[in-house]
């Protein structure tokens, strides 16, 4: 278990996402594995006001495409940090820029922690997701001409033969065999509580609630009938960060890849009547004969937003910034049973999960909390 001499010192990268503030959390547990930590975050921009400052030891602004920056700053850190949690994510449309901007960071990150003889990484757990097994989904290009794998995802599907950036970062922690162990977590849609999420699905629709709930329009399902009828899953922050501290610390894991979920299932269907239960407006059942453009939609309801914002005094956000309208429709429009198997994982040995519906009413308290919803 881990190296028994040294207390552990955790850097989290791209520590204000919605992985990021879980496994901060979940690291200053009394009861976290592998403990005592010291916990060191990484992001762009300082940290929101929502943030429990006091989860972190230490906290860097860094762009991490910047490799001097990341030298100047990362590399006086080496003698201290032992286990990296990359949870870090630049998105662009095209694959192929998505693979340099993401490689990039990583990059500069590990040979500024691994560039002194008294580097002490003993660990980098990497968080990717299940374009693995799909493929470049929101590239315009790649996008037409892709076949998943089939589902239930399993980790050991060959590649793709496509450019996916999640490869590539796999490659380059590999390459650091000699130097330390890793592991690769691969996530469904993350369900947390964050502003400063590339990707963040449940932020989007509630927001759409309760827009729909302001101005009285009906709160319409986004997606296609398909999605609406068959099965999908989701990963909990807290599963996530779960999953990945028990393999920092778990031999048996070191140098695999795992699928993480909740390890249920669900419809949209369903979904949609608990977020019509959490949010008071009216269920509107899905109608395949109804056209209905939702990023259309909701390109004008940027200062509906704001009034709500307003009106109930709340973390200031604008909704171009925290949504991902575009995304989660073309998700919702996948016509495949989005699922993985985690059996793997039980086989290793890691048994958290969570219960999807129950989760979802959590993280929109956690969010009311936050004071980024009302």
């Amino acid at each position: 278990m881990g190296q028994a001499t040294l207390s552990p010192v955790a850097l989290i990268v791209g520590v204000t996402g919605m992985a990021g503030v879980a496994l901060a959390e979940a690291l200053n547990k009394p009861n976290a594995l592998g403990g005592p930590w010291t916990v060191y975050g990484v992001s762009q921009r300082p940290l929101p006001t929502w943030f429990p400052s006091s989860l972190l030891n230490n906290h860097i602004v860094l762009d991490a495409l910047n490799q001097q920056q990341t030298h100047k700053l990362i590399a006086p850190l080496a003698p201290q940090i032992t286990h990296v949690f990359w949870v870090a994510l630049q998105v662009n449309e095209s694959e192929e820029i998505n693979i340099s901007l993401n490689s990039n960071m990583l990059s500069n990150v590990l040979n500024a922690l691994t560039s002194s003889s008294d580097s002490k990484l003993s660990h980098v757990t990497l968080q990717t997701g299940t374009k693995q097994y799909m493929g470049p989904i929101f590239d315009p290009v790649l996008s037409t001409q892709l076949v998943p794998r089939d589902s239930p995802f399993v980790e050991d599907y060959p590649r793709l033969p496509f450019p996916n950036f999640y490869y590539d970062l796999e490659d380059i922690v590999a390459s650091y065999s000699k130097s330390f162990t890793y592991s690769i977590h691969r996530a469904s849609i993350i369900i947390g509580a964050s502003t400063r999420s590339y990707y963040n699905s449940l932020l989007s629709l509630c927001i759409y609630a309760l827009i729909c709930k302001h101005e009285n329009y009906p709160f319409r399902y986004i997606g296609s009938k398909y999605s609406w009828e068959h099965f999908w899953d989701v990963s909990d922050a807290r599963v996530l960060a779960e999953q990945q501290i028990w393999a920092s610390v778990s031999d048996k894991a070191k140098n695999e890849a795992f699928n993480c979920t909740n390890g249920d299932m669900f419809t949209w269907k369903m979904i949609w009547k608990v977020l019509c239960d959490v949010f008071g407006v009216e269920f509107v059942a899905f109608d395949e004969k109804e056209e209905f453009d939702f990023v259309e939609f909701m390109k004008d309801k940027g200062q509906v937003w704001d009034k709500i914002v307003e009106e109930n005094g709340l973390y200031k956000t604008k909704m171009e910034e925290v949504t991902c309208f575009g995304a989660l429709r073309s998700v919702l429009h996948l016509e495949i049973q989005h699922v993985c198997s985690m059996n793997k994982s039980r086989e290793f040995g890691f048994h958290g999960y969570a219960n999807t519906l129950k989760s979802i009413p959590e993280w929109i308290d956690r969010l009311k909390q936050m004071k980024i919803l009302p």
